[in-house]
């Protein structure tokens, strides 16, 4: 059984989306009741909801909208990831009171639609640190060429959780491995970042992928990980662009086919019920 820890809602009738008009074959409701229906037949037990880049004004909103959601009987949805703006003077105050949301597991700023500058800013640095302590995850969604950018985020908050999403999106559909592999190595050093396995198939030639060419990608970032932090995601509907949900936890089964029933379950579930500490 797997934990999604990074599932997408889309749903224009509730939130506004800014950046979709710019990306047509997402630019389209992607509703819960149409990802429960798969993820349940492939063995999708709970998912964590990550933001989506909602209008800056709608933050709270979208909470609000997954949490309605995760009441529902059955739901899979167990917590979210909120977006937010450490950039803006008003951190301090979201902080807090996302503090005292048990429903809130974490944060992402989606960095890697922005300049590279937004990250290096005094009162972004300064915010990242107020992290510390606050048991709260934050993810980080970079370009290969950032990498370097986001494992400086993380030295500022060694007590705080850092994923780093989709593999560090390699760009497998050109083939290119430098200066990923190297900038990938470097980050896995810092023991306070983890590594999602989420949806790297979106990242891949649609028409041509096969397993075979996701593994030189995946097998670098567990061989510098290790097992204990690496999490598993779906990126759903993201991943729709390499194929979809069930392609992409069928490529899963068959990238680890050969390694442990422990190293399987450490991916798919037992890490993430670790940081974020889930209940079964």
């Amino acid at each position: 059984m797997f934990i999604d820890t990074h599932l997408h809602i889309i749903d224009r009738q509730a939130l506004a989306y800014p950046w979709l008009a710019a990306v047509p074959a997402l630019d389209r409701d992607f509703l819960y009741r149409q990802y429960a229906r798969e993820a349940e037949r492939v063995g999708i037990a709970a998912a964590l909801h990550m933001e989506v880049d909602v209008a800056p004004e709608a933050i709270d909103a979208e909470t609000d909208y997954i949490r309605t959601l995760a009441s529902e009987p059955g739901s899979l949805i167990i917590g979210a990831i909120s977006a937010c703006r450490p950039e803006e003077a008003s951190f301090p105050a979201f902080l807090e009171r996302k503090k005292a949301d048990p429903f809130i597991r974490g944060f992402r700023r989606v960095l890697h639609v922005m300049p590279d500058e937004l990250s290096e800013q005094a009162l972004f640095r300064e915010n990242m640190k107020r992290l510390d302590g606050s048991d709260l995850t934050f993810d980080l969604c970079v370009l290969p060429h950032q990498i370097p950018r986001a494992a400086a985020l993380a030295d500022l908050a060694p007590g705080t959780q850092f994923m780093l999403d989709h593999c560090g999106v390699p760009a497998i559909a050109a083939g290119d491995q430098h200066p990923w592999r190297e900038n990938i190595a470097d980050i896995a050093r810092r023991p306070n970042v983890v590594a999602k396995i989420s949806g790297v198939i979106a990242y891949a030639d649609a028409e041509t992928w096969k397993v075979e060419t996701l593994a030189p990608y995946v097998e670098h970032v567990i061989d510098c990980f290790g097992w204990d932090r690496v999490i598993w995601g779906s990126d759903w509907p993201v991943c729709t662009l390499g194929g979809g949900l069930s392609t992409w936890v069928a490529a899963t089964h068959a990238l680890f086919a050969g390694v442990s029933e422990g190293e399987r379950r450490k991916l798919y579930s037992e890490n993430a019920q670790r940081i974020w500490e889930l209940t079964d």
